[in-house]
C-alpha cells in the first residue's frame, strides 16, 4: 500500500468557518485560492502550529500516526510531527552560518555527515560560513529546505515561499525548488494564490474560497475542466459571461451579445461560460463561433498583443519581441470545444 495523507478540520474563524477534507496519495498538492481564504490555515493545522476544533490529520506511511484527532483527544506536537514547514521569509537564524542553520534540530551524531550531505546537494560549497545576510533570496530557500529535510520529514509545506519576490527571482526559484524537491519521496504541499505556481508545482490541486473546497482533482483536469464560475478565475480565465440556453448545444452569452455552439451537452446546472484569452482563431466570415473585430482595441505588451473587441472579449496573441505592427483580423472564432461550461 502507498503513501496517504488524510486531512479533515473545521475551525471557526472570525470571517468564515475552515471545513476542508482531502486525502492525498500523490507527491505535491497546491491550495489555490484568494488571499485570507484559509490556505494558510490548513497548513498550520497539519502542522500543529493551530489547533482546529475538530477532525482528523493522519500520515500512513505503512503504519498510521496520527497527528491530531478530536474524538480521540490525540494532538502531537509540532516537534513530533515530522513535517518541515517553509515560512514565507524561510525563518533562518540570522546569527548562525548557513551549516549551523542546516544542523539546527539535528543530533551532534548525526549533524557533521547530514550537513556536509546537504551542502553538496543544495549546492551550497563555499558559502558554509557566511550568515543569511550574506545570501542571496535562492541561497537563502535553498539554506531554509536544507535545513528541513536534513531531518528527514514526511510531509513539508510550503506557505506561499514566493509571494514578496519579484517576477525574475520568483521564476528562477520556483525552478530551483522544483529541482529541489524531485528527489524527495514525502509529501509537499504548497499554498499560493499564483496559478502559474500552482500549475507548475503541483500534481493535484485543491480550489479553495472562504474556508470550503469548490474543487480538487489533478492540477491538468482543473485548468481544463474548472466546472465553476470562482475556480474559472482563480485558474486564470480572462473572459466570463452569464448565458442564455437555446438548445442543448447552442446559448447566447448575455455580456458579449454572441451566440455560440458547444461541443458538450448543456445541463441545466450550467449558469455561465469561460473562454481563455489565448483561445481565438482568425476566421471567415462563414465558420462557427465567429466574432467580428470592428472597432477593437490593440495593446502592445513586450511578448502578446492583447486586443479588447468592441463587445468586451479579451484576445491574447504572442508575439516577438522586434515585431511592433500587428493587423486585427477581420474575424475571430472560437472552437466549441474550448468555449468552458461553468456554474455559479
Amino acid at each position: 500500500m502507498g503513501k496517504l495523507l488524510k486531512v479533515n478540520v473545521r475551525k471557526k474563524l472570525k470571517e468564515f468557518d475552515l471545513d476542508v477534507n482531502f486525502e492525498l496519495k500523490k507527491r505535491r498538492l497546491g491550495i489555490l485560492g484568494p488571499s485570507g481564504c484559509g490556505k494558510s490555515m490548513t497548513l498550520k493545522s497539519i502542522a500543529g502550529i493551530v489547533d482546529p476544533d475538530d477532525g482528523i490529520v493522519s500520515l500512513d506511511n505503512g503504519e498510521e500516526t496520527v497527528y491530531f484527532d478530536s474524538n480521540n483527544k490525540i494532538n502531537l506536537k509540532p516537534q513530533k510531527r515530522n513535517v518541515g514547514y517553509l515560512f514565507q521569509n524561510y525563518a533562518l537564524f540570522p546569527n548562525m552560518t548557513v551549516e549551523e542553520n542546516i544542523a539546527c534540530g539535528l543530533s551532534k551524531d548525526d549533524d557533521e555527515k547530514i550537513v556536509s550531505e546537504m551542502i553538496k546537494r543544495f549546492h551550497l560549497g563555499g558559502l558554509e560560513k557566511r550568515y543569511p545576510r550574506q545570501l542571496s533570496g535562492g541561497q537563502q530557500q535553498r539554506v531554509a529546505l536544507a535545513r528541513i529535510l536534513a531531518y528527514g520529514p514526511d510531509v513539508i509545506l510550503l506557505d506561499e515561499p514566493f509571494s514578496a519576490m519579484d517576477t525574475f527571482l520568483k521564476e528562477q526559484l520556483r525552478i530551483e525548488l522544483i529541482n529541489s524537491l524531485k528527489d524527495f519521496d514525502g509529501f509537499s504541499i504548497m499554498v499560493t494564490h499564483d496559478r502559474d505556481e500552482a500549475f507548475q508545482f503541483c500534481d493535484e490541486l485543491i480550489v479553495l474560497d472562504k474556508g470550503k473546497i469548490i474543487a480538487k482533482g489533478d492540477t491538468y483536469d482543473i485548468f481544463e475542466n474548472p466546472g465553476k464560475v470562482q475556480v474559472a478565475r482563480l485558474t486564470g480565465c480572462k473572459n466570463i459571461s452569464k448565458i442564455e440556453v437555446i438548445d442543448e448545444y447552442h446559448l447566447k452569452s448575455l455580456d458579449w451579445g454572441v451566440t455560440f455552439e458547444v461541443s458538450e451537452k448543456i445541463s441545466p446546472s450550467i449558469t455561465h461560460i469561460g473562454i481563455r484569452a489565448h483561445s481565438f482563431h482568425s476566421a471567415e466570415k462563414d465558420d462557427i463561433n465567429v466574432l467580428d473585430t470592428a472597432n477593437s482595441t490593440l495593446l502592445e505588451m513586450p511578448f502578446e498583443w492583447e486586443i479588447t473587441l468592441a463587445n468586451g472579449l479579451w484576445w491574447k496573441y504572442d508575439k516577438p519581441i522586434r515585431q511592433h505592427e500587428f493587423e486585427i483580423p477581420k474575424y475571430l472564432k472560437i472552437d466549441p470545444k474550448d468555449i468552458i461550461l461553468l456554474e455559479e
